[in-house]
């Protein structure tokens, strides 16, 4: 009986008919390294002739046939080979977590001084900052829900802007004078009073509403 063949679970087969190659990846960042393409130079000729036989041989009942062939082009000892190198390659290229279980990069994932991944065993200076990080924010978020940001915002709309009467420019109510034609802001001045009788009138009145007093 042959040796059975060791293979990791952080790899994807990616063997075609063509030839053989797989991805290995860190279980816990996801990156990691793939192998290069190896070429199927062993039976892959005689199967892929017998799939086609199959496929043309006139008999609609063999397609079954040509995809097991075709299988057994991308199997078997060549791929068992393939595979083996492969996975030996990869190892060299990560590091075993023995808590866990997992397959990690030795560069970002693993934890040295501890000999775990970072999973497992967390970098202590990486983790308090990772902390402090988090923590700050959380705390930015929380002050700076406690400022009131809408205490000098008129939400009666009593010092919204308005607009020039000749000229539609926008205007504060501050500004006694439209900017663009100088013709003067009414919602700027002041109040006027009928000299005769006391009664409000507006900017542009020249007689009083109430006594018909010239202004």
């Amino acid at each position: 009986m042959s040796n059975m063949i060791q293979f990791v679970a952080n790899h994807d087969d990616l063997s075609t008919d063509k030839g053989f190659q797989f991805k290995f990846y860190c279980d816990k960042c996801r990156n990691g390294h793939m192998s290069r393409f190896v070429p199927n130079k062993v039976g892959i000729a005689g199967e892929l002739l017998r799939a086609a036989g199959s496929l043309f041989g006139g008999h609609f009942s063999d397609a079954g046939n040509a995809a097991y062939h075709v299988q057994r082009a991308i199997g078997g000892k060549a791929h068992d080979d393939a595979l083996e190198t492969a996975v030996q390659e990869g190892k060299n290229h990560f590091k075993q977590c023995t808590r866990c279980g997992h397959w990690v990069c030795p560069d970002v994932c693993w934890n040295h001084s501890a000999g775990l991944c970072e999973d497992c065993a967390p970098d202590e200076q990486e983790e308090l900052t990772a902390q402090q990080r988090q923590a700050a924010r959380e705390q930015i978020h929380t002050k700076t829900r406690e400022q009131d940001y809408t205490k000098d915002l008129d939400f009666l709309g009593r010092a919204s802007l308005v607009q020039c009467p000749k000229c539609s420019a926008k205007l504060a109510p501050g500004q006694k004078f439209c900017p663009e034609c100088g013709t003067t802001n009414a919602a700027a001045t002041k109040a006027k009073f009928c000299g005769d009788c006391g009664a409000a009138v507006k900017a542009e009145q020249r007689f009083c509403a109430e006594c018909g007093a010239k202004q």
